[in-house]
């Protein structure tokens, strides 16, 4: 099946994806059809958004909503489903209250009503709290497992029970605003991530983060953000979004303003790379630049030669993607879901190759390798200007989320990765893409609507993709059990078996698979 292949969602039952669920007290049995492999026993982790509204207060955008986070157990065969809120600061006062306390992506905390004029004169001049709604990611350090954000607060979660333990401020220890939450994890445990701080006159800047397999301390140089990761080096992306510090700053000042209030678009600047070695910690002086374009997904990065291949979920041009994420606008009707995703940045995925050895002759194609279009052009400033080899593109069809066999393959040569499909923003379909070939693979069925599909290889097993996909789906039209999680063979996306439960799940954006 072509991913490029429309299909229409008339009857809107992607809104159930949207929608606010209940915690529950204890685990489920599902009802599994086929054949659960007997190697697989372990527990899938999800994290999303799972409270849209608290008393009469809606909020505004996708990645607001109060983190939740989904496990299903796997173990001889059988499976149980469980699930429970993030005891964070958020959560526990904005449950309180029965209103939003702390500001959020897109929705804007105001003070309490019920005080008296005087209070609530001071307490909307004491700035905004920064929130620690870990609704991103899950991702392991040493033993521990953390639920994140982008901000500088993670919190410590136990995987086995789903109780939350921990509130880490990550200012006690880094010299950082914030990290990203998508850290690379390398073999012997070192974590790498990328934090923000201020730097000088009031810029920007961005720090990496290394944190050992046994914590002696915490190492960082400055640099950008949206990274990957190479036998030898980091690469970053950095975009024509920006944060307008002023605007970022008067918001711990002044009510009324939220995060998305503080970003703006450059429509000039383009999009630069930027390369840093591991060992020594250094930055690269190269001036690499292309065409503008939103980046949220690397999908892996490698050596080459004396080329870095960097391949990328892009969002065309300079305007702002997150702009079309307001909840008002996903859970519109089809109609209208088709006609703002028309206006908003079209998908594509791309392969930049980043040469490492510069020929001083100006408008020669510089990159040499035989099994890419991909173009670096020496232009007159000094600068490197990139053309990308494109891997996919299809009207409003986004390839997002991507997953690749992370264990084995994550900073190498490699050939596939696999993608949670996204229609006009609405995730219908799972992908899987031969980066060489540029082939695809398409699993859907009517009215189902999937998650990022995780990667497990089979144990004992070589090939690239010999394993099983796991993706949790919401099929509301269902009677009786209208949420499943859904287990793929990764060689051809057929599938071995599905785990399906009487409760339906709101949309997820990461997670684990825990052994």
């Amino acid at each position: 099946m072509s991913l490029k292949a429309l299909v229409e969602h008339p009857a809107g039952g992607y809104k159930k994806i949207f929608e606010t669920c209940k915690e529950l007290a204890e685990p489920i049995e599902a009802q599994v059809t086929g054949q659960v492999p007997q190697w697989l026993t372990g527990s899938l982790l999800r994290v999303g958004p799972g409270m849209f509204e608290v008393g009469d207060q809606a909020f505004h955008h996708l990645f607001d909503g109060q983190a939740l986070i989904h496990k299903f157990d796997l173990k001889n065969g059988k499976v149980t489903y469980y699930r429970k809120f993030v005891r964070t600061d958020a959560y526990v006062r904005a449950m309180t209250e029965n209103r939003v306390v702390i500001t959020e992506f897109g929705t804007t905390a105001y003070p309490d009503p019920c005080k008296n004029i005087f209070s609530r004169f001071f307490t909307y001049f004491q700035g905004i709290e920064v929130t620690d709604n870990c609704l991103v990611n899950i991702y392991p350090i040493g033993e521990d497992f953390y639920a994140c954000t982008e901000t500088n607060y993670i919190t410590k979660i136990n995987p086995e029970t789903l109780e939350t333990l921990t509130k880490v401020d990550l200012c006690n220890y880094l010299s950082v605003n914030g990290v990203t939450a998508h850290p690379h994890i390398e073999k012997d445990g070192t974590v790498y991530n990328i934090g923000n701080c201020f730097g000088k006159n009031m810029t920007l800047a961005y720090n990496v983060v290394k944190i050992p397999p046994i914590q002696k301390g915490v190492h960082f140089f400055i640099f950008t953000l949206s990274f990957g990761i190479t036998e030898n080096y980091f690469v970053f992306v950095e975009t024509p979004v920006k944060i307008n510090l002023l605007k970022f700053l008067s918001a711990w000042a002044i009510r009324g303003t939220n995060y998305m209030d503080c970003f703006e678009s450059n429509e000039t600047m383009g999009t630069w790379f930027h390369l840093a070695s591991k060992n020594p910690g250094e930055y690269k002086d190269y001036k690499f630049r292309t065409s503008a374009f939103n980046l949220f997904h690397h999908i892996n990065c490698y050596e080459d030669q004396d080329f870095i291949v960097v391949d990328l979920c892009t969002w065309k041009g300079f305007d702002f993607v997150y702009n079309y994420l307001y909840l008002a606008n996903l859970r519109n009707n089809w109609e209208e879901v088709k006609k703002s995703a028309i206006m908003a940045p079209q998908p594509e995925v791309r392969r930049y190759v980043l040469p490492l050895t510069v020929d001083k002759a100006k408008g020669k194609n510089l990159v040499s390798l035989t099994y890419t279009t991909a173009i670096a052009v020496l232009r007159s400033d000094g600068t490197i200007w990139l053309e990308p080899e494109v891997l996919f593109s299809g009207p409003r069809q986004a390839f997002e989320f991507p997953q690749i066999n992370y264990n084995r393959f994550n900073g190498k040569d490699y050939m596939y990765a696999y993608g949670l499909g996204l229609n006009h923003f609405i995730p219908d379909r799972i992908c899987k893409l031969n980066v060489k070939t540029k082939e695809i693979w398409v699993w859907q069925e009517p009215d189902s609507y999937p998650s990022e599909p995780l990667f497990v290889q089979t144990p004992g097993r070589l090939e690239e993709d010999d394993g099983v996909l796991l993706s949790i789906v919401v099929s509301p039209g269902a009677a009786q059990r209208p949420g499943y999680l859904l287990i793929l063979n990764a060689r051809d996306l057929t599938e071995i078996a599905r785990a399906e439960v009487e409760v339906t799940f709101p949309v997820t954006f990461h997670g684990i698979y825990k052994t």
